[in-house]
Protein backbone atom coordinates (compact mmCIF):
# COMPACT_ATOMS: atom_id res chain seq x y z
CA UNK A 1 0.00 0.00 0.00
CA UNK A 2 1.35 3.40 -0.99
CA UNK A 3 1.93 5.86 1.87
CA UNK A 4 -0.77 8.50 2.39
CA UNK A 5 -0.05 12.20 1.90
CA UNK A 6 -0.01 12.66 5.69
CA UNK A 7 2.46 9.77 6.13
CA UNK A 8 4.74 11.20 3.44
CA UNK A 9 4.77 14.60 5.16
CA UNK A 10 5.49 13.12 8.58
CA UNK A 11 8.13 10.83 7.12
CA UNK A 12 9.77 13.89 5.57
CA UNK A 13 9.59 15.70 8.93
CA UNK A 14 11.57 12.88 10.52
CA UNK A 15 14.64 13.66 8.44
CA UNK A 16 14.84 17.02 10.23
CA UNK A 17 14.31 15.28 13.59
CA UNK A 18 16.95 12.63 12.85
CA UNK A 19 19.63 14.93 11.39
CA UNK A 20 19.32 17.98 13.66
CA UNK A 21 21.61 16.59 16.42
CA UNK A 22 24.60 16.97 14.10
CA UNK A 23 24.04 20.72 14.23
CA UNK A 24 22.88 20.87 17.83
CA UNK A 25 25.22 18.45 19.57
CA UNK A 26 28.29 18.41 17.34
CA UNK A 27 28.57 21.75 15.56
CA UNK A 28 27.41 24.03 18.35
CA UNK A 29 26.64 23.02 21.90
CA UNK A 30 28.60 19.92 22.98
CA UNK A 31 31.44 18.82 20.73
CA UNK A 32 32.65 22.31 19.76
CA UNK A 33 33.06 23.46 23.38
CA UNK A 34 34.65 20.09 24.21
CA UNK A 35 37.31 20.74 21.54
CA UNK A 36 37.90 24.09 23.23
CA UNK A 37 38.49 22.27 26.54
CA UNK A 38 40.90 19.77 24.97
CA UNK A 39 43.02 22.42 23.26
CA UNK A 40 42.85 24.74 26.29
CA UNK A 41 43.01 27.86 24.13
CA UNK A 42 39.78 29.45 22.89
CA UNK A 43 41.44 31.35 20.06
CA UNK A 44 43.34 28.28 18.83
CA UNK A 45 40.20 26.13 19.01
CA UNK A 46 38.15 28.72 17.11
CA UNK A 47 40.84 28.97 14.40
CA UNK A 48 41.22 25.19 13.96
CA UNK A 49 37.45 24.66 13.98
CA UNK A 50 36.95 27.34 11.34
CA UNK A 51 39.63 26.09 8.98
CA UNK A 52 38.46 22.46 9.23
CA UNK A 53 34.80 23.23 8.58
CA UNK A 54 35.73 25.66 5.81
CA UNK A 55 37.65 22.90 4.00
CA UNK A 56 34.64 20.57 4.16
CA UNK A 57 32.46 23.40 2.86
CA UNK A 58 34.62 23.80 -0.24
CA UNK A 59 34.17 20.11 -1.12
CA UNK A 60 30.40 20.36 -0.61
CA UNK A 61 30.20 23.49 -2.78
CA UNK A 62 32.01 21.86 -5.69
CA UNK A 63 29.98 18.64 -5.64
CA UNK A 64 26.43 19.71 -4.67
CA UNK A 65 25.04 21.03 -7.97
CA UNK A 66 26.62 18.18 -9.94
CA UNK A 67 24.99 15.56 -7.72
CA UNK A 68 21.68 17.41 -7.90
CA UNK A 69 21.80 17.45 -11.70
CA UNK A 70 22.62 13.71 -11.78
CA UNK A 71 19.72 12.96 -9.43
CA UNK A 72 17.27 14.91 -11.59
CA UNK A 73 18.51 13.19 -14.75
CA UNK A 74 18.31 9.70 -13.25
CA UNK A 75 14.96 10.36 -11.54
CA UNK A 76 16.02 9.12 -8.11
CA UNK A 77 16.86 10.77 -4.84
CA UNK A 78 16.38 8.01 -2.27
CA UNK A 79 19.49 6.02 -3.11
CA UNK A 80 21.59 9.17 -2.72
CA UNK A 81 20.00 9.78 0.68
CA UNK A 82 20.88 6.21 1.69
CA UNK A 83 24.51 6.70 0.62
CA UNK A 84 25.01 9.99 2.42
CA UNK A 85 23.25 8.65 5.50
CA UNK A 86 26.09 6.12 5.78
CA UNK A 87 28.64 8.96 5.74
CA UNK A 88 26.65 10.77 8.43
CA UNK A 89 26.67 7.74 10.72
CA UNK A 90 30.34 6.81 10.20
CA UNK A 91 31.53 10.40 10.60
CA UNK A 92 29.62 11.14 13.77
CA UNK A 93 30.40 7.79 15.41
CA UNK A 94 34.12 8.37 14.80
CA UNK A 95 34.17 11.38 17.15
CA UNK A 96 34.35 8.92 20.04
CA UNK A 97 38.12 8.94 19.32
CA UNK A 98 38.55 12.48 20.70
CA UNK A 99 40.04 11.25 23.97
CA UNK A 100 41.93 13.66 26.24
CA UNK A 101 45.65 12.89 26.45
CA UNK A 102 45.55 10.94 23.20
CA UNK A 103 43.92 13.44 20.90
CA UNK A 104 44.61 13.23 17.15
CA UNK A 105 43.07 16.47 15.96
CA UNK A 106 43.51 15.69 12.25
CA UNK A 107 41.78 12.31 12.53
CA UNK A 108 38.90 13.68 14.58
CA UNK A 109 38.36 16.62 12.20
CA UNK A 110 38.40 14.16 9.28
CA UNK A 111 35.56 12.16 10.85
CA UNK A 112 33.73 15.38 11.66
CA UNK A 113 34.03 16.59 8.06
CA UNK A 114 32.88 13.20 6.74
CA UNK A 115 29.71 13.33 8.82
CA UNK A 116 29.11 16.97 7.92
CA UNK A 117 29.37 16.14 4.21
CA UNK A 118 26.88 13.30 4.67
CA UNK A 119 24.41 15.55 6.46
CA UNK A 120 24.67 18.40 3.97
CA UNK A 121 24.27 16.23 0.88
CA UNK A 122 21.37 14.25 2.32
CA UNK A 123 19.68 17.58 3.11
CA UNK A 124 19.95 18.67 -0.54
CA UNK A 125 17.92 15.69 -1.69
CA UNK A 126 15.33 15.85 1.09
CA UNK A 127 14.80 19.61 0.61
CA UNK A 128 14.15 19.02 -3.09
CA UNK A 129 11.17 16.87 -2.11
CA UNK A 130 9.38 19.82 -0.44
CA UNK A 131 7.30 20.96 -3.46
CA UNK A 132 5.91 17.43 -3.83
CA UNK A 133 4.38 17.56 -0.34
CA UNK A 134 1.77 20.28 -0.82
CA UNK A 135 0.51 23.22 -2.83
CA UNK A 136 2.42 26.47 -3.32
CA UNK A 137 0.47 28.01 -0.42
CA UNK A 138 0.98 25.00 1.86
CA UNK A 139 4.72 24.44 1.53
CA UNK A 140 5.63 27.42 3.72
CA UNK A 141 3.67 25.93 6.61
CA UNK A 142 5.02 22.43 5.88
CA UNK A 143 8.59 23.72 5.81
CA UNK A 144 8.10 25.65 9.07
CA UNK A 145 6.52 22.66 10.80
CA UNK A 146 9.35 20.42 9.62
CA UNK A 147 12.01 22.82 10.82
CA UNK A 148 10.26 23.21 14.19
CA UNK A 149 10.00 19.42 14.51
CA UNK A 150 13.70 19.15 13.75
CA UNK A 151 14.52 21.67 16.46
CA UNK A 152 12.49 19.62 18.94
CA UNK A 153 14.54 16.57 17.95
CA UNK A 154 17.73 18.50 18.58
CA UNK A 155 16.34 19.69 21.93
CA UNK A 156 15.44 16.15 23.01
CA UNK A 157 18.90 14.88 22.07
CA UNK A 158 20.58 17.77 23.88
CA UNK A 159 18.56 17.23 27.07
CA UNK A 160 19.41 13.52 27.06
CA UNK A 161 23.07 14.36 26.53
CA UNK A 162 23.17 16.91 29.35
CA UNK A 163 21.22 14.86 31.89
CA UNK A 164 22.78 11.45 31.31
CA UNK A 165 26.12 11.73 29.53
CA UNK A 166 28.01 15.06 29.31
CA UNK A 167 30.10 15.39 32.45
CA UNK A 168 31.67 18.50 33.91
CA UNK A 169 35.46 18.54 33.65
CA UNK A 170 35.63 19.64 37.31
CA UNK A 171 33.12 17.31 38.99
CA UNK A 172 32.84 14.41 36.54
CA UNK A 173 29.04 14.62 36.88
CA UNK A 174 26.21 15.48 34.54
CA UNK A 175 23.85 18.43 34.86
CA UNK A 176 21.70 16.56 37.44
CA UNK A 177 24.65 15.28 39.46
CA UNK A 178 24.91 11.77 38.01
CA UNK A 179 27.94 9.94 36.77
CA UNK A 180 27.64 9.23 33.02
CA UNK A 181 25.38 6.20 32.51
CA UNK A 182 26.39 2.84 31.03
CA UNK A 183 29.53 2.93 33.19
CA UNK A 184 31.24 5.49 30.98
CA UNK A 185 34.49 6.77 32.49
CA UNK A 186 34.20 10.45 33.46
CA UNK A 187 37.97 10.88 33.81
CA UNK A 188 38.44 9.79 30.20
CA UNK A 189 35.52 12.10 29.26
CA UNK A 190 33.67 9.13 27.80
CA UNK A 191 30.33 10.70 28.69
CA UNK A 192 31.00 13.80 26.59
CA UNK A 193 32.69 11.78 23.84
CA UNK A 194 29.56 9.63 23.59
CA UNK A 195 28.01 12.61 21.78
CA UNK A 196 29.36 11.14 18.53
CA UNK A 197 27.91 7.61 18.86
CA UNK A 198 24.65 9.05 20.27
CA UNK A 199 24.28 11.29 17.21
CA UNK A 200 24.87 8.28 14.93
CA UNK A 201 22.38 6.07 16.81
CA UNK A 202 19.78 8.83 16.89
CA UNK A 203 20.00 9.23 13.13
CA UNK A 204 19.74 5.50 12.43
CA UNK A 205 16.66 5.05 14.62
CA UNK A 206 14.69 8.14 13.57
CA UNK A 207 15.37 7.82 9.85
CA UNK A 208 13.20 4.69 9.87
CA UNK A 209 9.91 6.63 9.34
CA UNK A 210 11.55 8.57 6.52
CA UNK A 211 12.60 5.46 4.63
CA UNK A 212 9.24 3.78 5.31
CA UNK A 213 7.00 6.58 4.03
CA UNK A 214 8.97 8.84 1.68
CA UNK A 215 9.24 7.89 -1.99
CA UNK A 216 10.77 9.41 -5.08
CA UNK A 217 8.19 11.65 -6.73
CA UNK A 218 8.10 9.65 -9.94
CA UNK A 219 8.82 6.02 -10.92
CA UNK A 220 12.49 5.28 -11.30
CA UNK A 221 13.82 3.31 -14.24
CA UNK A 222 16.80 1.14 -13.41
CA UNK A 223 19.14 2.76 -15.93
CA UNK A 224 22.73 3.89 -15.83
CA UNK A 225 23.32 7.39 -14.56
CA UNK A 226 23.48 9.85 -17.45
CA UNK A 227 26.35 11.84 -16.04
CA UNK A 228 27.23 13.60 -19.31
CA UNK A 229 23.61 14.67 -19.82
CA UNK A 230 23.36 15.81 -16.20
CA UNK A 231 26.50 17.92 -16.52
CA UNK A 232 25.24 19.38 -19.79
CA UNK A 233 21.93 20.33 -18.14
CA UNK A 234 23.79 21.87 -15.21
CA UNK A 235 25.95 23.90 -17.60
CA UNK A 236 22.82 25.18 -19.35
CA UNK A 237 21.33 26.18 -16.00
CA UNK A 238 24.46 28.02 -14.88
CA UNK A 239 24.80 29.90 -18.19
CA UNK A 240 21.16 30.90 -17.95
CA UNK A 241 21.37 32.35 -14.44
CA UNK A 242 22.02 35.95 -15.59
CA UNK A 243 18.77 35.70 -17.57
CA UNK A 244 16.92 34.89 -14.34
CA UNK A 245 17.87 37.93 -12.22
CA UNK A 246 15.61 37.13 -9.26
CA UNK A 247 16.99 33.60 -8.89
CA UNK A 248 20.53 34.90 -9.38
CA UNK A 249 20.04 37.61 -6.71
CA UNK A 250 18.47 35.16 -4.28
CA UNK A 251 21.27 32.62 -4.63
CA UNK A 252 23.79 35.42 -4.06
CA UNK A 253 21.89 36.84 -1.08
CA UNK A 254 21.44 33.46 0.58
CA UNK A 255 25.08 32.70 -0.08
CA UNK A 256 26.08 35.46 2.30
CA UNK A 257 23.38 35.45 4.98
CA UNK A 258 23.34 31.65 5.37
CA UNK A 259 27.12 31.64 5.64
CA UNK A 260 26.89 34.23 8.41
CA UNK A 261 24.16 32.28 10.21
CA UNK A 262 26.15 29.05 9.99
CA UNK A 263 29.11 30.97 11.39
CA UNK A 264 26.99 31.92 14.41
CA UNK A 265 25.88 28.33 14.93
CA UNK A 266 29.33 26.88 14.37
CA UNK A 267 31.19 29.25 16.68
CA UNK A 268 28.48 29.98 19.26
CA UNK A 269 29.59 27.27 21.66
CA UNK A 270 33.32 27.88 21.25
CA UNK A 271 32.76 31.65 21.55
CA UNK A 272 30.85 31.33 24.82
CA UNK A 273 33.37 28.85 26.20
CA UNK A 274 36.35 31.04 25.32
CA UNK A 275 34.99 34.53 26.05
CA UNK A 276 32.76 33.83 29.05
CA UNK A 277 34.52 30.71 30.32
CA UNK A 278 31.44 28.52 30.02
CA UNK A 279 31.67 24.77 30.49
CA UNK A 280 30.11 22.19 28.17
CA UNK A 281 27.15 21.98 30.55
CA UNK A 282 26.72 25.80 30.63
CA UNK A 283 26.78 25.91 26.85
CA UNK A 284 24.26 23.08 26.71
CA UNK A 285 21.78 25.05 28.85
CA UNK A 286 22.29 28.01 26.53
CA UNK A 287 21.57 25.63 23.66
CA UNK A 288 18.27 24.50 25.17
CA UNK A 289 17.07 28.11 25.28
CA UNK A 290 18.14 28.78 21.68
CA UNK A 291 16.50 25.59 20.42
CA UNK A 292 13.20 26.31 22.18
CA UNK A 293 12.99 29.76 20.60
CA UNK A 294 14.12 28.28 17.29
CA UNK A 295 11.33 25.68 17.29
CA UNK A 296 8.69 28.21 18.30
CA UNK A 297 9.66 30.79 15.70
CA UNK A 298 10.19 28.24 12.93
CA UNK A 299 6.57 27.23 13.51
CA UNK A 300 5.37 30.86 13.69
CA UNK A 301 7.53 31.77 10.70
CA UNK A 302 5.93 28.98 8.68
CA UNK A 303 2.52 30.50 9.30
CA UNK A 304 3.76 33.99 8.46
CA UNK A 305 5.28 32.52 5.30
CA UNK A 306 1.90 31.03 4.35
CA UNK A 307 0.16 34.43 4.76
CA UNK A 308 2.79 36.93 3.56
CA UNK A 309 5.24 34.77 1.61
CA UNK A 310 8.85 33.98 2.53
CA UNK A 311 10.49 37.26 1.47
CA UNK A 312 9.25 39.49 4.36
CA UNK A 313 10.10 36.73 6.85
CA UNK A 314 13.66 36.55 5.49
CA UNK A 315 14.04 40.36 5.66
CA UNK A 316 12.95 40.54 9.29
CA UNK A 317 15.16 37.65 10.37
CA UNK A 318 18.30 39.05 8.74
CA UNK A 319 17.75 42.40 10.46
CA UNK A 320 17.53 40.67 13.85
CA UNK A 321 20.65 38.59 13.19
CA UNK A 322 22.59 41.64 12.00
CA UNK A 323 21.79 43.29 15.31
CA UNK A 324 22.93 40.20 17.19
CA UNK A 325 26.22 40.05 15.25
CA UNK A 326 26.97 43.65 16.21
CA UNK A 327 25.99 43.00 19.84
CA UNK A 328 28.31 39.99 20.19
CA UNK A 329 31.33 42.26 19.91
CA UNK A 330 30.17 44.28 22.91
CA UNK A 331 29.57 41.48 25.43
CA UNK A 332 32.48 40.31 27.59
CA UNK A 333 33.04 39.32 31.24
CA UNK A 334 34.10 42.92 32.00
CA UNK A 335 31.68 45.04 29.97
CA UNK A 336 28.21 44.77 28.42
CA UNK A 337 27.61 47.23 25.57
CA UNK A 338 30.39 49.46 26.89
CA UNK A 339 29.13 49.50 30.47
CA UNK A 340 31.62 48.07 33.02
CA UNK A 341 30.25 45.28 35.21
CA UNK A 342 31.38 44.09 38.62
CA UNK A 343 33.62 41.04 38.83
CA UNK A 344 31.50 37.90 39.06
CA UNK A 345 28.40 39.67 37.71
CA UNK A 346 25.88 37.49 35.87
CA UNK A 347 24.96 40.32 33.50
CA UNK A 348 27.33 39.17 30.69
CA UNK A 349 25.88 35.66 30.91
CA UNK A 350 22.30 36.99 30.86
CA UNK A 351 23.10 39.18 27.86
CA UNK A 352 24.53 36.21 25.99
CA UNK A 353 21.47 34.10 26.85
CA UNK A 354 19.25 36.81 25.34
CA UNK A 355 21.42 36.95 22.21
CA UNK A 356 21.28 33.17 21.97
CA UNK A 357 17.49 33.20 22.16
CA UNK A 358 17.41 35.76 19.33
CA UNK A 359 19.79 33.66 17.23
CA UNK A 360 17.56 30.63 17.73
CA UNK A 361 14.34 32.51 16.95
CA UNK A 362 15.55 34.36 13.85
CA UNK A 363 17.66 31.43 12.63
CA UNK A 364 14.81 28.94 12.78
CA UNK A 365 12.36 31.14 10.88
CA UNK A 366 15.06 32.21 8.39
CA UNK A 367 16.09 28.70 7.40
CA UNK A 368 12.50 27.53 7.01
CA UNK A 369 11.52 30.53 4.86
CA UNK A 370 14.72 30.22 2.81
CA UNK A 371 13.93 26.79 1.47
CA UNK A 372 10.36 27.77 0.54
CA UNK A 373 11.76 30.83 -1.25
CA UNK A 374 14.05 28.49 -3.19
CA UNK A 375 11.01 26.49 -4.31
CA UNK A 376 9.40 29.71 -5.60
CA UNK A 377 12.54 30.68 -7.51
CA UNK A 378 13.37 27.26 -9.00
CA UNK A 379 12.41 25.43 -12.19
CA UNK A 380 9.90 22.77 -11.01
CA UNK A 381 11.37 20.22 -13.44
CA UNK A 382 14.90 20.61 -12.06
CA UNK A 383 14.19 20.87 -8.34
CA UNK A 384 17.06 18.70 -7.05
CA UNK A 385 19.50 20.56 -9.27
CA UNK A 386 18.05 23.82 -7.93
CA UNK A 387 18.67 22.74 -4.34
CA UNK A 388 22.13 21.65 -5.43
CA UNK A 389 22.68 25.22 -6.58
CA UNK A 390 21.15 26.37 -3.30
CA UNK A 391 23.71 24.23 -1.48
CA UNK A 392 26.41 25.64 -3.75
CA UNK A 393 25.24 29.14 -2.82
CA UNK A 394 25.38 28.14 0.82
CA UNK A 395 28.80 26.54 0.48
CA UNK A 396 30.54 28.46 -2.30
CA UNK A 397 31.37 31.10 0.28
CA UNK A 398 30.91 28.84 3.29
CA UNK A 399 34.62 28.97 3.85
CA UNK A 400 34.46 32.78 4.18
CA UNK A 401 32.79 32.88 7.61
CA UNK A 402 34.83 30.13 9.29
CA UNK A 403 38.10 31.04 7.59
CA UNK A 404 37.69 34.79 8.11
CA UNK A 405 36.72 34.22 11.74
CA UNK A 406 39.65 31.84 12.13
CA UNK A 407 42.11 34.22 10.49
CA UNK A 408 40.75 37.34 12.24
CA UNK A 409 40.92 35.53 15.57
CA UNK A 410 44.45 34.31 14.91
CA UNK A 411 45.64 37.77 13.82
CA UNK A 412 44.01 39.75 16.65
CA UNK A 413 44.22 37.08 19.36
CA UNK A 414 40.68 38.09 20.32
CA UNK A 415 37.55 35.98 19.92
CA UNK A 416 35.38 39.11 20.04
CA UNK A 417 37.23 40.78 17.17
CA UNK A 418 37.22 37.43 15.40
CA UNK A 419 33.45 37.37 14.84
CA UNK A 420 33.23 40.81 13.17
CA UNK A 421 33.15 39.31 9.62
CA UNK A 422 29.60 38.11 10.39
CA UNK A 423 28.38 41.72 10.40
CA UNK A 424 29.61 42.28 6.84
CA UNK A 425 28.12 39.00 5.57
CA UNK A 426 24.65 39.70 6.97
CA UNK A 427 24.71 43.25 5.55
CA UNK A 428 25.59 42.01 2.04
CA UNK A 429 22.87 39.35 2.17
CA UNK A 430 20.28 41.94 3.21
CA UNK A 431 21.28 44.34 0.43
CA UNK A 432 21.07 41.69 -2.32
CA UNK A 433 17.61 40.62 -1.16
CA UNK A 434 16.17 43.87 -2.58
CA UNK A 435 16.59 42.41 -6.09
CA UNK A 436 14.68 39.20 -5.26
CA UNK A 437 11.07 38.95 -6.50
CA UNK A 438 8.58 37.20 -4.20
CA UNK A 439 7.50 34.73 -6.92
CA UNK A 440 10.78 34.59 -8.81
CA UNK A 441 11.34 35.23 -12.48
CA UNK A 442 8.18 33.29 -13.38
CA UNK A 443 6.25 36.44 -12.41
CA UNK A 444 7.52 38.00 -15.65
CA UNK A 445 6.78 35.00 -17.85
Amino acid sequence: MAPTARQRIWGWFFFDWASQPYNTLLLTFIFGPYINELLGDGSQAQAVWGIGIGAAGILIAISAPVLGAIADSSGTRMRWIWAFSVLYVVGSAGLWLAAPGDFNLFLVMTFFALGLIGMEFATIFTNSMLPDLGTREEIGRISGNGWAFGYLGGLAALVIMLLLFAESAETGQTLIGLSPIFGLDAEAREGTRFVGPLTALWFMVFMIPFFLYVRDPRPVKRTRLKISQALSDLGTTLRGLPKRPSLFAYLASSMFYRDALNGMYTFGGIYAAGVLGWSVVDTGIFGILAIITGALFAWLGGRADMVYGPRPVIFACILVLLGVAISLVFVSPDTVFGVPVAEGSNLPNIAFYVLGALIGAAGGALQSASRTMMVRQANPKRMTEAFGLYALAGKATSFIAPLSIGIMTAVTGSQQAGVTPLIVLFAIGLLLLFWVKPDGDRADE
